[in-house]
């Protein structure tokens, strides 16, 4: 029997050593080796000029610098909308109830249709014959003017919330469903009310997973592309550094700056992610243990 117990014990652990290795050849096929590729491509302009003519051409450019200011103008109130939103509906159904289960039935049905899917379904009802417009005048709630919620930055803006809105929120109810309740019932029987059971309690627990909710919900709110062209105005006010990069690989087939732009890209989601990163800490600098069990 010992032989078989040290048998079993030191079984994982070998298990372990031989993930190891796929792991590491998975990270580096799929992640390390692609932006490497990228990044030394970027340094090889198309047209000559230098390693870094490519960046000081995007600098330069009219056309592409003001696309991360753009993207970032899309990214960032969608990131604050979805992540405001989700917190307060996640808290709200963090006990177990049918209400929680059709909600988050609901709600994966636009992370199933996809985006493309999503700007088709807001073409057909928020366009300027859909039934949301029209049901707005017919209602007299507008006069005048034409509401438009399609083919601007207010469409690509709702296109953002819809699609990512049910990913912050399963994400926000995974994090505050395992913070264990009774620290907020012991807090209950000291007199601490529902919204200091929120502030001094869930909040203070809920801060790494909040913060690590922000930085996906902004890279994949700064990465759009199809709602930027199929509910945006491509050439214009939407036009994002995702679509400068396409324009430069598959139009001027200069893939040397697409790569460039792709590299800007990443840095400036780099930038913002370790920004938010270090925000936590300012936030609660306390321990964050508190899960059930």
């Amino acid at each position: 029997m010992s032989t078989l117990a040290a048998s079993l014990a030191k079984a994982p652990r070998d298990s372990r050593g031989w993930l190891v290795a796929p792991a590491l050849a998975f990270i580096v096929v799929l992640f390390l080796y692609p932006f490497a590729y990228g990044l030394v491509l970027s340094f090889k302009p198309m047209n000559g000029g230098g390693m870094f003519a490519n960046y000081l051409l995007f600098v330069r450019d009219l056309s592409l610098w003001p696309t991360v200011f753009i993207t970032l103008k899309l990214a960032v109130p969608a990131t604050v909308i979805n992540v405001g939103l989700a917190l307060p509906v996640a808290f709200a159904l963090r006990r177990k109830s049918p209400y929680q289960k059709f909600v988050t039935t609901l709600l994966v049905i636009p992370i199933t249709l996809g985006t493309v899917l999503v700007a088709d379904g807001m073409l057909s009802y928020f366009g300027p014959n859909g039934w949301f417009p029209q049901a707005l005048h017919a209602l007299h709630l507008y006069r005048g003017v034409e509401i438009r919620l399609t083919h601007n930055y207010w469409g690509v803006l709702i296109s953002l919330i819809i699609s990512g809105f049910p990913f912050a929120f399963l994400l926000m109810l995974s994090y505050i469903t395992g913070i264990d309740p009774t620290l907020a019932r012991a807090a209950a029987t000291l007199g601490a009310g529902p919204w200091q059971q929120f502030r001094q309690i869930y909040l203070p627990l809920l801060a790494p997973g909040l913060a690590m909710t922000a930085c996906l919900s902004f890279v994949q709110a700064y990465s759009v592309f199809p709602s930027a062209i199929l509910l945006g105005a491509p050439a214009g006010p939407t036009r994002v550094i995702s679509i400068a990069a396409s324009e430069a690989a598959f139009e001027s087939y200069d893939y040397s700056l697409a790569s460039t732009i792709a590299i800007i890209m990443g840095f400036v989601q780099l930038i913002v992610v370790a920004a938010m990163l270090n925000a936590k800490r300012y936030f609660y600098s306390g321990p964050v243990s508190g899960g059930k069990g």
